[in-house]
């Protein structure tokens, strides 16, 4: 972070402002150069956290008292004005002060005030804002002594615009829209504490997961801006690029290996050379493939992009043909494989491989073998309501609410349903763009009277931590990997919902069937808790805890 250039003079003589931002050895080694120069070196002090047109005025009336203006800001680590860490991370402040032509050098003091840094730069000219003229806190009385004690002077700002940075952040609460409400809501929550979360990520690793579904092939064709055909009006697209994905179940098994886990996919694959290759690539992602074998090609779908936008999609394949003996040897591997997993997972795509009836077998056959028993679907054919007696399931709202016929009523009762029809204990059920609402059954739930489902049922809105979605493909399966291995290592379902959320929102920001890991997961978290923009509500201001706004203001 240190500056290479020996020029004293401010920014407008050249000088860039990532040069402006030195270290402390930095710092002191101009400060002596200045010294012999002849040069008066002007020092202001502060947090900084929002810059707003009193800290101009401060840095401008400071500068004219010399040569040099040096700024130095709190760090983040020695943060005690407000509750929280700042809600500018320390070298984004330094950027902004440095990229002020009033300001020559900047440096951030990790200790808690600048008394160390004054005794060591022995500032000519040490400015304070006007409120401090009649203070007698301790530690600028020290401060000033210090500089004082070598020759400088004291000088105070005119003060005659003030501002504050702290009551600015507390007006944002005024305009806060109901995403930041919830957000800062959640945040307040011990279980989902930061580093709570990450330590559910570290308990991650090797956990022995069985994945049950149908493998598909996703892939894009990046095309060319569309053109109108000449012989008719139909729309023509120019590929210019074929990627492909391993998705369906085995993307589920790719995330949960790079979150750290010891995924076994079990699935349907023909006697092919593609399987071959299929299988190489997800062993050297860390993942085991066991299968039974099918007449049918692996299925893929086709999707025709044109930049980000997807403009169609076809499906290249025929529903899966499992005969009785197939399905038999299915839930024969499915139970020899599980004995003793942490968590057993069933997806169903449609396809084919998991019939009603299948779906109950195996369901039958997993419960007493794994400690977790997830499930999720996709598409109209997918049997809901067959997954029998998991811990979790996470359909959309429109596939839970096809599979219980429950169109007008609220989400509470369409959970209720669910549970009643499957024996499930949790459900997330995904709102696209919106979020998910993590619904529990409530214990002794049955003994409550007829149509009590909001007593029956308890219910928690998560909001999506991504505002703008590259691409939506796999943000179900990311969720359910992430939130699955969360109920593995005793986390609350909340806090499995909150880890889910934030998987989905780094699968979201990608093109494609990326794999999310631990590290993507760790990253997405950290986001969301130092994002910070405005206080919870009916927190005080001075010292609330900041809201974040995760990946609403991180794209």
């Amino acid at each position: 972070m240190g500056a290479a250039s020996e020029n004293l003079l401010p920014r407008g003589h050249g000088e860039g402002f990532r040069s402006k931002i030195l270290s402390p050895g930095e710092l002191l080694r101009r400060r002596e150069q200045a010294r012999r120069q002849g040069k008066l070196v002007v020092q202001c002090h502060g947090c900084f956290d929002i810059v707003h047109p009193g800290h101009i005025r401060h840095l401008r009336q400071a500068r004219a008292h010399g040569d040099i203006l040096l700024v130095t800001i709190t760090g983040d680590a020695a943060w005690t004005k407000r509750a929280g860490a700042p809600l500018i991370p320390q070298e984004l402040r330094a950027e902004n002060l440095a990229e002020l032509d009033c300001v020559d050098w900047v440096c951030i003091e990790p200790r808690p005030t600048a008394k160390e840094l004054l005794e060591q730069v022995r500032p000519d000219v040490y400015v304070k804002g006007k409120e401090y003229e009649r203070s007698d806190d301790p530690r600028f009385m020290e401060e000033r002594r210090v500089v004082e004690a070598h020759g400088g002077r004291v000088v105070f700002s005119s003060g005659d615009v003030v501002f504050s940075s702290t009551a600015l952040i507390a007006s944002l609460e005024a305009v806060a829209d109901p995403y930041h409400a919830r957000l800062a809501q959640l945040l307040a929550m011990p279980e989902l504490d930061g580093a709570a979360l990450s330590a559910h990520v570290s308990a991650f690793r090797g956990k022995r997961v069985l994945v049950v579904g149908e493998t598909i092939i996703d892939t894009y064709w990046l095309c060319d801006q569309p053109e109108i055909a000449s012989e008719s009006p139909v729309m023509t697209l120019r590929p210019l690029e074929k990627r492909h994905y391993d998705g369906g179940a085995a993307v589920i098994a790719r995330h949960l290996a790079a979150m750290g886990a010891r995924p076994v996919l079990l699935t349907a694959l023909p006697a092919r050379t593609e399987s071959e290759q299929l299988r190489r690539r997800l062993e050297s992602e860390g993942v085991q493939v066991e299968s039974v074998t099918t007449d049918q090609p692996i299925a893929e779908k086709q999707r025709f992009l044109v930049g980000a936008q997807k403009v169609m999609k076809v499906n290249s394949f025929q529903p899966l043909a499992v005969d009785v003996e197939r399905q038999d040897r299915l839930i024969d591997m499915a139970a020899s494989l599980a004995g003793g997993f942490d968590a057993g997972m069933v997806v169903d795509f449609g396809n084919g491989l998991l019939s009603p009836v299948t779906l109950e077998r195996l369901s039958a056959a997993l419960r007493p073998r794994v400690g977790v028993l997830s499930g999720d679907v996709s598409g109209r054919r997918a049997a809901l309501r067959h997954f029998k007696n998991f811990d979790l399931l996470a359909p959309s709202e429109a596939e839970a609410r096809g599979a219980m016929q429950c169109f007008d009523e609220s989400l509470p009762v369409v959970a209720w349903r669910l549970f009643q029809e499957t024996g499930a204990r949790h459900a997330m059920i995904t709102l696209g763009a919106e979020g998910l609402v993590a619904c529990s059954r409530r214990p002794a739930a049955e003994g409550l009277p007829a149509g009590e489902h909001v007593s029956r049922v308890t219910s928690e809105h998560v909001p999506s931590l991504v505002a703008h979605a590259l691409d939506p493909l796999g943000c179900g399966d990311t969720l359910l990997a992430a939130a699955t291995l969360a109920m593995t290592v005793g986390a609350s379902p909340l806090a499995g919902a909150f880890l889910g959320t934030a998987a989905a929102a780094v699968q979201a920001r990608r093109l494609g069937n990326v794999p999310v890991s631990a590290t993507d997961l760790r990253h997405a978290i950290a986001r969301v808790h130092t994002a910070r923009l405005v206080y919870a509500p009916g927190e005080d201001a001075g010292a609330g805890r900041h809201a974040a706004i995760a990946g609403r203001a991180t794209p």
